[in-house]
């Protein structure tokens, strides 16, 4: 058995522990709602951020608020490997070897979803399928293969895949049942089938590069508060013992965590926060 290693008192200050101080991060998904709170949230610790997003220019995650030279935005398209590369070669060059890997890219299907791919499961089209699991798993296992290959050969660092509650239980389809009056809504398959792969892969990885000092970790997140309609805030809501969703902010600190040295000894684990909803 390994003798654990004594810290010196002044490496135990909570300042430290959680300190991202010259680390290089990189955040995919980086111009959506939550994607632009974690780039702030990494920014605000000291780490040099990289912003991969194939629409940078989104305005959901504010990234043109952030005046810093500590902030490189690149356009990526994670389904391609050839575009993934060349921005990771963009990073190298301009910030440094990346440390940290934030794969939030996601393509999910809210309420108020028009076309096809919100129908019954019968009907499902394969497209849709392949769009989700494209995005959601092909993209986070290339990130994961290109980028957390390259943090293995250079030193390791922190991997989070970000999950969501519908990758460990199934939707409950009585809370989007009201938009029957309109058109018929269901929480497609695909979406919680690519979520519980992402958790997968993660457990994989972590047993895989724990030599090459790469910890893994899946995030879990319950629904987060973006203008949605009061009946469905309501529906959901009532599932949650803390009974509201989250605001976009609050997860924030379990990026943080993960991404630094306070959650050193953490890898292969799912950090859920969904404010009760699972414990029902």
């Amino acid at each position: 058995m390994t003798k654990p290693t004594r810290r010196a008192a002044s490496d135990r200050s909570i300042r430290k522990l959680f300190s991202l101080s010259e680390k290089v991060a990189v955040v995919t998904g980086a111009s959506g709602q939550l994607g632009g709170e974690y780039v702030r949230t990494l920014l605000e610790a000291d780490a040099l951020v990289a912003a991969f997003d194939i629409d940078p220019a989104n305005p959901k995650g504010r990234l043109e608020e952030v005046r810093t030279k500590r902030l490189l935005t690149v356009r990526v398209d994670i389904k391609d490997a050839q575009s993934i590369e060349k921005g990771l070669k963009r990073v190298v060059s301009k910030l440094g070897h990346p440390s940290v890997l934030i794969n939030n890219a996601a393509i999910d299907v809210p309420p108020g979803t028009g076309g096809r791919g919100t129908g019954p499961f019968e009907s499902f089209p394969e497209s849709s399928w392949r769009r989700i699991m494209d995005v959601n798993l092909k993209g986070t296992f290339l990130c994961c293969r290109i980028i957390g290959g390259h943090m293995a050969r250079h030193g390791g660092g922190s991997i989070i895949n970000i999950s969501s509650i519908y990758g460990m239980l199934s939707p409950d389809q009585r809370i989007y049942a009201y938009r029957g009056s309109e058109k018929p809504f269901f929480k497609p398959a695909a979406y919680g089938v690519s979520k519980a792969g992402v958790a997968n892969l993660t457990r994989y990885l972590a047993t895989y590069w724990a030599g090459n000092r790469v910890r893994v970790n899946t995030l879990t997140l319950g629904g987060v508060f973006n203008r949605q309609d009061e009946t469905f805030v309501k529906n959901y809501s009532q599932k949650v013992p803390l009974g509201r969703l989250a605001g976009q902010d609050e997860y924030n600190g379990a990026v943080l965590f993960l991404a630094s040295d306070a959650s050193s000894y953490m890898t292969g684990s799912n950090l859920v926060i969904d404010g009760g909803f699972s414990s029902w």
